[in-house]
């Protein structure tokens, strides 16, 4: 099965309009880069829970990673011409392309926009595949068991911070609003509630709630139609990359433990 290492590692992995067949068949190369790149992604708590705007720190190394394997960005323009005259021209912006022996991949990580990048991109890769322009196009996006453990993952490093009442978030290097102030303790004061409870509740509701891109928001797309028939190769990022206070040997054992322990259950 292809990319049986991440999958191991928890990842989910979809293929969709013949997209496994073509780069069994034609990027075998491309599918070990993207395997050597995944395999050992972490996210430390602070970086999930301090990072801004659309990205953590562990998904820009991810990038980079990328890049160093020869996926850079591009920029690719379409022109229609009659008689020298162009009647239209559009331009698409990739975040990482690679030209193979077989043709050509592009890729796009949404790691935490708001969820109608997914149109946006899907749109894009359909167009590009229909142009001839790629071969195949993929998605990275927080994977379900990420989404749905968000709320756990903050709140357990709330308790570990000893986070207990607003006052200590300034300690934490966050800044909440007025709004989300009042927010905090409104659920703070629900019967049986504590604050780290309420506050992890509130901020993954505000940072990564449902309307921003992850692996249900990506599926409905998928399954409306949206970027057919375009071959993709959907990856999502599961929950135990995200680490605390692991120092980066540790987490590498414990992803190798992950994969040889599912192996032995083969």
């Amino acid at each position: 099965m292809l990319l049986e290492r991440l999958r191991r590692q928890g990842f989910q992995i979809e293929f969709r309009s013949h997209a496994e067949a073509i780069l069994k068949v034609d990027f075998p190369a491309a599918l070990l880069e993207l395997e050597s790149a995944m395999r050992s992604l972490a996210i430390p708590i602070d970086e999930l829970v301090h990072s801004g705007g659309g990205e953590t720190k562990g998904t820009q190394r991810l990038r980079r990673s990328l890049t160093e394997l020869g996926w850079n960005k591009g920029v690719f323009e379409i022109r229609k011409t009659i008689n020298e005259n162009v009647f239209e021209s559009q331009t698409h912006i990739i975040d990482h392309v690679k030209n193979f022996d077989g043709g050509t991949i592009v890729l796009e990580i949404e790691w935490n926009n708001k969820d109608p990048f997914f149109d946006r991109d899907l749109e894009n890769f359909k167009r590009l595949h229909a142009e001839g322009a790629i071969s195949v196009g993929v998605i990275v996006t927080r994977g379900t068991s990420m989404q749905e453990q968000m709320r756990e993952l903050v709140h357990r490093f709330a308790v570990g911070k000893g986070l207990s009442e607003i006052a200590g978030l300034s300690a934490l290097g966050l800044s909440p609003t007025n709004r989300q102030r009042t927010d905090y303790t409104r659920r703070a004061q629900r019967p049986g509630a504590t604050f780290a409870e309420a506050w992890a509740s509130g901020f993954v509701q505000d940072k990564y709630g449902a309307s921003t891109t992850h692996w249900q928001k990506l599926d409905d797309r998928i399954r409306r139609g949206v970027g057919n028939p375009c071959p993709l190769l959907l990856i999502g990022l599961p929950a135990n990359i995200v680490t605390f206070d692991e120092p980066p040997e540790v987490v590498q054992e414990l992803l190798d433990e992950a994969v040889a322990a599912s192996e032995e259950d083969q």
